[in-house]
């Protein structure tokens, strides 16, 4: 914890890093995000991202189309199949039975959005910091790389979101 208060106080604001920036991000996008569409949505979308980096982690044929396509920045396609494939699957299972049968027909405590939606943010970060080459992450802080890209990172942004969604209480809204 001491590294991470030590890393904020050391901030130069006036010349930012990435790594101000994916912070931000995670953030405020996570606050502002999730607040805006609640627990509910947002699980549907953990799902999602679950399901488009299964896809895009483990079809052969799209490194086929990247071959015949002649592109050499794998990393830029992996990315935008999976955002692709990520946004293709929220739209479809958002308008399924899905919602219903996860969500549990409430839209949750607010302390549950905060959380799912932090917790979705992260994973998003780390699954993109992945697909990236590591001469693209090495100006990244080792603080950053901890968290989103080393094994115990990943691991934990791979985890945590399913063993809330395993033991978060379900529905019913308010103060829960």
């Amino acid at each position: 914890m001491g590294a991470i208060i030590s890393y904020f106080q050391s901030l130069n604001w006036a010349n930012p890093s990435w790594d101000v920036f994916i912070y931000l991000f995670f953030l405020i996008g996570a606050l502002l995000y999730g607040l805006s569409l609640g627990r509910d949505r947002i699980i549907v979308i953990l799902v999602s991202i679950y399901m488009a980096l299964a896809v895009v982690s483990n079809t052969p044929i799209l490194n086929t189309i990247n071959f015949s396509l002649k592109i050499n920045d794998n990393y830029a396609l992996k990315i935008t199949y999976f955002v692709g494939l990520f946004v293709i699957l929220f739209f479809l299972l958002s308008r399924s039975a899905l919602l219903r049968t996860i969500g549990g027909g409430g839209s949750g405590a607010w302390w549950q959005t905060i959380l799912y939606s932090l917790l979705q943010v992260g994973l998003l970060i780390s699954i993109t910091l992945s697909f990236l080459p590591l001469n693209m992450t090495q100006g990244l802080t080792e603080v950053t790389r901890q968290v989103f890209m080393s094994d115990i990172g990943r691991s934990a942004w791979m985890i945590l979101p399913i063993t809330v969604m395993a033991f978060a209480p379900k529905g019913g809204g308010g103060d829960e």
